[in-house]
């Protein structure tokens, strides 16, 4: 092993264990050491802060610097990084240019079969700004479904269902066309037409366990509305379109500047200093009035008239459980004497 080989070597495994013992690194690297130390200090003159620790047990550990040095990362995290740039560039986070230029770096250095993993990937983000960027438990099992979109390959596989602890079960198989890969409330999803059904699904990927051999090509087909992120959200709405089935507006005794960063994809307008109106949107009238009684501020209800009916009957459901609650702590209690 050459001088630079070696180097790169010690790199990658003082980035993946916190402390390694000096004997250890000595021999996954077959050398002495006298050499070990001579590496390491190589490694520090690049920029690297390494510690030593004394003593029989003595070692090394890699510490944050003052400047980011170069990285060494694996085939899988080399992809992971990529794809999670390649989506920030979508999410209206304010690096989209600087996540463009991360990925033209990294796509570069990539060997071609990485770069090829990479280039099937068309990815469309949904969330607000600032939210987290997944990536799929599976890498081969994202980039295949990738490979099935753009080949237009009808998919076979096992969808695993969760139940109310979350364990995976396995389930019947399913046959679908693929269209889409979609990344949403950290997760990926992929949006696939299933012809058993007659209609659009959505999968979550880390649910999907792809089976052999692939289908027959398909004519791809355009999702209702022709937007896919509009479509992708509509679902999680429980919509056919991409808007809230109740619609509603409060008045909040809070600043707008307390509420906007909770607000989700309402609408915040400052009336003074100290009050603001909230419009939002549920799936139901009870459950605009509830997600609305979150912020545990004065309010009014502005409209409409559904809106306050919906708060008055959970009013009166809290005081049901309030007065409830009551009762069976006094049953419980026993006489005094």
């Amino acid at each position: 092993m050459t001088t630079t080989a070696r180097l790169l070597h010690l790199l990658s495994l003082l980035q993946v264990r916190r402390e390694w013992p000096g004997a250890l690194l000595a021999s996954r690297l077959d050398v002495s050491d006298r050499t070990v130390r001579r590496d390491i200090d190589r490694l520090r003159d690049m920029g690297y802060r390494i510690q030593a620790t004394l003593g029989p047990e003595g070692g090394y550990r890699l510490e944050a610097g003052s400047a980011l040095p170069p990285l060494l990362f694996d085939d899988d995290q080399a992809v992971a990084v990529a794809i999670a740039l390649r989506a920030a560039t979508t999410l209206g986070v304010g690096v989209e240019e600087a996540a463009i230029r991360a990925l033209g770096t990294i796509r570069q250095v990539m060997p071609t079969p990485l770069r090829r993993r990479l280039d099937v990937l068309e990815v469309t983000a949904i969330g607000r700004p600032g939210e987290a960027v997944p990536v799929a438990a599976s890498l081969d099992v994202l980039v295949e479904l990738a490979q099935t979109i753009r080949d237009r390959l009808t998919l076979r596989f096992d969808y695993a269902s969760r139940d109310d602890d979350d364990a995976i079960e396995p389930r019947t198989p399913r046959c679908v066309e693929p269209h889409h890969l979609v990344v949403s409330h950290g997760r990926w999803y992929l949006v696939a037409w299933d012809p058993g059904r007659e209609d659009w699904r959505l999968f979550s990927v880390d649910r999907i366990h792809p089976r052999a051999p692939l289908g027959a090509r398909f004519v791809p087909r355009t999702v209702p509305g022709g937007d896919v992120g509009a479509f992708v959200s509509a679902r999680f709405k429980g919509a056919t379109v991409d808007g809230w089935a109740c619609r509603g507006t409060v008045r909040l005794h809070l600043p707008a500047r307390a509420v906007r960063p909770f607000a989700g994809d309402g609408k915040v307008t400052a009336v003074d200093s100290q009050t603001c109106t909230l419009e939002s949107g549920a799936w139901s009238w009870g459950a605009l009035a509830a997600s609305f009684g979150r912020f545990e501020a004065e309010m009014q209800v502005v409209g409409p008239p559904e809106l306050a009916e919906a708060f008055a009957a959970l009013a009166n459901r809290y005081a049901q459980a309030g007065t409830s609650a009551v009762a069976d702590a006094a049953s419980t209690r026993e006489p005094r004497s």
